[in-house]
């Protein structure tokens, strides 16, 4: 399937483009950059512009062909598949290493994701949420309206961040945390149990969520089952 990109869309050079790509207007994407199928990439939206960083080089990408030397053009850009990317979102160059978007995540209005950093799949960042360089957000998390991470934040699989949060500090697996600073207040038990687990398999869970105990044995769905191992086997200190 064709990609539908709007004439007044910029498309610089060192951009792959998958198919059935949604390009709308004014949106720019500048290399290097690799984005793949089925994307809806709104009005405004800016992809693949230089870190915010004042000692690295600012090259108009969108004009000139990548150079070839990442410390000049920057790491790269990953864009996954099936995203829903709306107007103004911006998603900048990685520093050390390719800042890199999942699939089948949605991103809404001014959403801006910074350099470094790693956002998995199926994930949802609210009208106005930033992040900070080098952060880690993992499947499935959900990041409200306004939520604000700091440098360097780990957000784990299926974690809520509460609209309007200064998250400053690693947010577990599925659990729901509001505030400035954002603090810990429970379990995101609907996120579970859309993901088919019971009561009981939760309350199973609970400590382990917490952080007060280990990983229980109990059966979980084969995806779930993949995550939260992976999880639970993540290096206590990512960066």
């Amino acid at each position: 399937m064709a990609n539908r990109i709007h004439p007044t869309a910029v498309i610089g050079e060192g951009v792959e483009l998958g198919e059935g790509n949604v390009i709308g207007p004014f949106a720019v994407i500048a290399g290097p950059a690799r984005i793949g199928d089925g994307n809806w990439i709104g009005p405004h939206v800016t992809i693949g512009t230089p870190a915010e960083d004042r000692g690295r080089p600012h090259p108009a990408a969108w004009e000139e062909a990548p150079s070839g030397d990442p410390d000049h053009d920057g790491h790269g850009v990953v864009i996954g598949s099936r995203n829903r990317i709306r107007e103004y979102v911006s998603v900048h160059q990685g520093t050390w290493r390719t800042t890199t978007v999942g699939s089948d995540g949605y991103y809404l209005r001014n959403a801006h994701i910074a350099h470094d950093c790693l956002v998995g799949d199926g994930v949802t960042i609210a009208s106005n949420a930033v992040t900070g360089g080098h952060c880690h957000i993992w499947d499935g998390a959900n990041l409200g309206m306004g939520a604000i991470l700091h440098q360097k934040v780990v957000i784990g699989p299926g974690a809520m961040i509460g609209m309007g949060s200064a998250v400053r500090r690693e947010i577990g697996a599925f659990t729901i945390a509001v505030g400035n600073p954002a603090r810990v207040t429970g379990i995101n038990v609907v996120g579970l149990s859309r993901r088919g687990l019971d009561e009981e398999t939760i309350e199973a869970l609970g400590p382990w969520l917490k952080g007060k105990e280990g990983l229980p044995d109990v059966t979980l769905p084969g995806d779930l089952s993949t995550l939260v191992k992976a999880w639970d086997a993540r290096p206590r200190d990512e960066h």
